[in-house]
């Protein structure tokens, strides 16, 4: 069926071709997608691979809702399933995004992040997919464009094993549009990695089964508690996984939950996910040439949440700050709480740090030096504070 293959290697390519060309070399039977801004780009290159022969299937939907439901019945029915999408169309995704987890369904999805109306943007934040943490999705926030592509193939790995949804997360327009050089994995290297599709329970008219059926009171619970007690489980085989994979194509690697990135030799940390870690890292650089302990946390599986692994990174920090481009009106934000879970569950021994909350990116707003340096002054007064970055 497909004729052509994109050769692996390193390319000058933009992020978003690029992580359509690592899905067509993921092989997936059905590709489902409505295109919007910033991830238009990704469909509209699967949907020309798809008329040039190089994908079993592009289905061109009327909503992102039409896109979410197409693939949820391929993936029941057996196949591998595919899509993209951003912002207002990953709400409105919502209602069928907790009926794939629910289904137990590996599908996976790259989300270039988006901030939500209203007032309208099509700039980045991390406001979409943080709305979307409880609806029992893998969550993997990337860095930067060769992380996501060597993180495609690791979702479907991890979801397929664990029959859980996963999220690929890029920051829309930082990375989807940015042209650079990618080591795009091959074809051969992802299909060993991954290997074919086969799920022991899919809906197949010679052998009638029931999915995703009615559940009385006394029922449901036990399948929420065991969705619920699976994700945790799925830590596991991330870091199996990303040992595996990596190690495979030969390239430095963290253990795929967080990267500690001076954090656990430092005084006072900085906790961010995404694309602005990077800026982070240089500033962190130039601080520690200062000599300053300082240093940054980078979580890129946010869910599940690895809560005793961010405790031991941080256990010695005297003053800590996490940076979120996301709101939760009225309460601290999500990575925050969890944070701040972390030292409150993860030791017998707890440590009183002073954690602070800065938020700030949203709608598309920089986050250059200057406010990085400003984070770490705050930390620094080693007390707790909640305050915007403008």
């Amino acid at each position: 069926m497909v004729n052509e293959r994109f050769i692996g290697g390193k390319k000058t390519i933009e992020g978003s071709i690029a992580v359509a060309e690592t899905v067509i070399n993921s092989e997936p039977d059905v590709i489902a997608c409505f295109p919007i801004t910033p991830s238009t780009h990704i469909a509209e290159h699967l949907d020309k691979a798809y008329t040039n022969g190089r994908v079993k299937s592009f289905v061109a939907v009327d909503s992102e809702f039409a896109a979410i439901s197409t693939i949820v019945g391929a993936s029941a029915a057996g196949a591998r399933a595919f899509s993209t999408t951003s912002s207002q169309g990953l709400a409105l995704m919502h209602e069928v995004l907790f009926a794939a987890a629910g289904l137990r369904l590996p599908l996976v999805m790259v989300v270039a992040n988006r901030s939500l109306s209203a007032p309208l943007s099509i700039w980045n934040d991390h406001q979409d997919t943080m709305s979307e943490r409880d609806s029992g999705w893998i969550q993997f926030y990337c860095e930067s464009n060769q992380e996501v592509v060597d993180t495609i193939p690791l979702a479907y790995k991890v979801a397929e094993e664990n029959q859980l949804p996963a999220m690929v997360c890029m920051d829309g327009f930082y990375l989807t549009h940015a042209v650079e050089q990618i080591i795009i994995p091959n074809h051969d290297d992802i299909i060993g990695f991954i290997g074919k599709y086969n799920p022991k329970i899919k809906l197949d008219p010679d052998n009638p089964v029931a999915m995703g059926v009615y559940a009385k009171p006394e029922h449901y619970q036990a399948f929420r508690v065991n969705l619920d007690r699976d994700m945790f489980k799925v830590k596991s085989s991330i870091v199996k996984h990303t040992n595996d994979w990596y190690g495979k194509l030969n390239r430095v690697h963290d253990n795929g939950l967080f990267e500690d990135y001076y954090a656990s030799d430092a005084d006072y940390v900085l906790i961010a996910v995404s694309s602005v870690c990077g800026n982070i890292k240089e500033t962190v650089d130039k601080l520690r040439e200062k000599g300053e302990r300082v240093g940054l946390l980078r979580i890129k599986t946010f869910r599940p949440f690895p809560y005793k692994e961010v405790f031991d990174v941080i256990k010695n920090s005297r003053s800590v700050g996490v940076f979120e481009k996301s709101l939760s009106m009225g309460a601290y934000t999500p990575i925050y709480q969890d944070v701040l879970t972390s030292l409150n569950i993860s030791s017998d021994d707890k440590r009183d740090i002073p954690l602070s909350s800065f938020i700030g990116g949203l709608g598309g707003r920089d986050i250059i030096e200057e406010h990085i340096i400003e984070m770490f002054k705050q930390i620094r007064k080693e007390k707790p504070i909640r305050d915007y970055v403008w």
